[in-house]
């Protein structure tokens, strides 16, 4: 990225299986028209870009990884500026306190605000899953939380404070020339545009809301398959082609991508990287920032940073200057 501003467009390990839809190649995206371009707000005098990937439920690797990215203080307020801190998604499951992280990313949503920078947290297929009512992955932990199932049943559902919040993210974001989303936007929903994306994404889930029965004896409702292929296994956040295909395959499917969406690098998470490190493939156009942060897949705090235009991973140990896409 070039240039004194920072352009911001909003609303606009083993791998878990997807939900059951009816597989497509190429993916069946209903959009006879894209829809206009997002609009873009400018958010002047950058400071810088951080973004973290997959925190399944560990509130305490959340802090740690924002610590050390600088944009959070010892006492877990945001110290960033004007910094934009974009959250690829899957903020639940796994671990044992969802709703601490889902607090701690509202919290610091109007303290960025007030200093001029921004969260962007993101949609990623967990949060979906509860959303539906795929608990597969929700830990005891997690359960107790909420005082039990009937009480995490009401805390993701459209009323509950979590869901209800959860309801309102995107599932895709573009600052600057960098795409954001949870696991890999293809050339078919590239060709929706980033709100379009966001706007199919929402569309579906609501759906979804309306076509869930009467909650059982256990005060579960019952869980909701998708149809819209927008949330399936090559679905934004689902796809992990970029991440897992040769080079030789991924890339230029993803430089398609890119070109349709007017963007240089897609930045995501999903995919964890055995090696705990941020992964930058296609010669920098991919970034892959799921390095397993939180304890279930062994603590290995990292995030992605962008300033002055160089991209660099951030470790507890230092900065690690990442390839740059050319442009």
């Amino acid at each position: 990225m070039h240039g004194g501003l920072l352009w911001l467009a909003i609303g606009c390990a083993p791998a878990e299986p997807p939900p059951a839809v009816v597989a497509v190649s190429p993916v069946a995206v209903a959009a006879p028209t894209p829809p206009p371009a997002p609009v873009v707000v400018a958010v002047p005098v950058p400071g810088r870009l951080v973004a973290v990937g997959d925190v399944h439920g560990d509130p305490s690797a959340l802090r740690a990884v924002l610590r050390i990215s600088g944009v959070t203080d010892a006492a877990d307020h945001w110290s960033g500026g004007n910094a934009v801190l974009v959250q690829t998604g899957d903020t639940t499951d796994r671990g044992p306190d969802s709703r601490g992280v889902l607090a701690l990313l509202r919290a610091l949503g109007p303290e960025a605000a007030a200093a001029g920078g921004r969260v962007v947290p993101l949609l990623g297929n967990h949060e979906t899953m509860n959303l539906l009512g795929d608990w597969r992955y929700v830990s005891e932990g997690d359960l107790a939380g909420y005082g039990g199932a009937a009480g995490r049943e009401s805390g993701f559902g459209p009323n509950g404070e979590d869901g209800r919040w959860l309801r309102t993210l995107d599932a895709a974001a573009r600052v600057g020339e960098d795409v954001f989303c949870h696991g890999g936007i293809r050339p078919e929903f590239a060709a929706l545009g980033v709100d379009g994306i966001n706007r199919r994404v929402k569309a579906a889930l609501a759906e979804a809301d309306a076509m869930r029965g009467p909650a059982g004896v256990d005060g579960r409702l019952p869980p909701i398959k998708p149809e819209d292929p927008v949330l399936g296994p090559e679905g934004p956040l689902w796809f992990r082609g970029y991440v897992q295909l040769p080079e030789s395959e991924a890339c230029p499917m993803l430089a398609e991508a890119l070109q349709k969406l007017g963007a240089r690098r897609m930045i995501v998470g999903h995919t964890t990287r055995d090696d705990g490190r941020v992964q930058a493939r296609c010669g920098g156009a991919l970034v892959v920032v799921d390095t397993g942060i939180s304890e279930h897949y062994g603590s290995h705090h990292a995030a992605f940073e962008w300033e002055a235009g160089d991209g660099r991973a951030v470790y507890p140990t230092g900065r690690v200057d990442l390839p740059d896409p050319p442009g």
